[in-house]
């Protein structure tokens, strides 16, 4: 099923071609017949109320120094293609909001929009597991930065970190009478120790078992690919992510992953999240990666797999 399919993302110059999730779904869209179109946020308008972008013509490689070309860019209707990828990384600020709104009237157009606009508007990646408490560890969202030491108090360990970063930026792993917890929650919260925050900020009891690593297992319309990427933290490091220096090595998807997936699979197919990645530590659920869940090229090249084909083949056969 030949397609125009446009993609949305930041500047695909800046990729890391071997490892870019976003890529191999383009790729697998040009082995597939598709034509390609490339956007990034400055590209999108309302004419009238109708979805307008600014598409430039693309092609992709699968080389690691000359990955793209592009044509060049004219303003069309949006609602002309038949997929949309949204993949802008965050921060999931007003403007990315705005760009959901732009793309949500595509969607009512008929156009397919990879993830649903209004779960990116409504799914925070952090607060989104809040709504699966049976799979979480013990977690608190508050301003209150006396309540989020209490917090630490209880737990005895815990790690702190905003609701808008990405990549392991902005997390911090703490011990109760940490003397340099105010000075965490003074940077959290942007407000004073002793008060409330203009920030919201989340604590979650830390988990002994990224150790073993930090799992991203990826779901395509709730359907669990069989194998995650545990990322493993090394040296002295605590945060396992690929960005913050973790190793990435995979594994199959235990007992217990397959049953958080479980838990979470219905609320995604109604939310129209169709490519996620579950963050699971442990025995435990600690985020939902809606926004542009990565790790599909690791995955592929170590078990031989094809998840960007698991993608379009479900886009091909179940239009959202």
């Amino acid at each position: 099923m030949a397609l125009s399919t446009a993609v949305l993302m930041d500047p695909i110059g800046a990729i890391k071609p071997a490892k870019d999730t976003t890529l191999a779904m383009l790729l697998e869209a040009r082995r597939r017949g598709h034509a390609l179109f490339y956007m990034e946020q400055g590209d999108l308008a309302l004419r009238d109320g109708a979805p307008f972008a600014r598409l430039a013509p693309l092609e992709v490689r699968d080389s690691r120094s000359d990955w793209f070309t592009l044509g060049e860019p004219t303003w069309r209707d949006l609602r002309e293609m038949g997929v949309v990828l949204m993949r802008k990384d965050p921060p999931v600020d007003a403007q990315f909001v705005y760009d959901t709104m732009v793309l949500g009237a595509a969607q009512r157009g008929g156009v397919q929009v990879v993830n649903d606009p209004q779960a990116l508007r409504d799914c925070n990646e952090k607060l989104f597991a809040l709504e699966f408490p049976q799979c979480i560890a013990p977690t608190l969202v508050s301003r209150d930065a006396g309540e989020l030491r209490r917090f630490v108090a209880e737990c005895g360990e815990a790690v702190l970190k905003p609701l808008d970063g990405m990549g392991g930026r902005g997390i911090f792993r703490v011990r109760a009478g940490d003397s340099n917890l105010n000075s965490m929650l003074e940077t959290l919260l942007a407000g004073g120790m002793h008060g409330e925050g203009r920030h919201f900020a989340i604590a979650q009891k830390f988990i002994p078992a990224i150790s073993a690593g930090d799992k991203r297992i990826l779901l395509i319309d709730g359907e669990p690919v069989p194998y995650a990427l545990a990322r493993i933290p090394q040296g002295d490091e605590f945060r396992g992510n690929l960005a913050a220096g973790g190793r990435g090595e995979g594994v199959p998807l235990s007992e217990r992953d397959r049953w958080i997936a479980a838990q979470v699979a219905p609320e995604l197919r109604r939310r129209g999240l169709r490519f996620v990645g579950l963050d699971v530590i442990g025995d435990y659920l600690t985020e939902i990666n809606v926004t542009s869940p990565t790790c599909a090229r690791e995955l592929d090249a170590q078990f031989g797999l094809n998840i960007a084909g698991l993608l379009f083949d479900a886009i091909e056969k179940n239009p959202a």
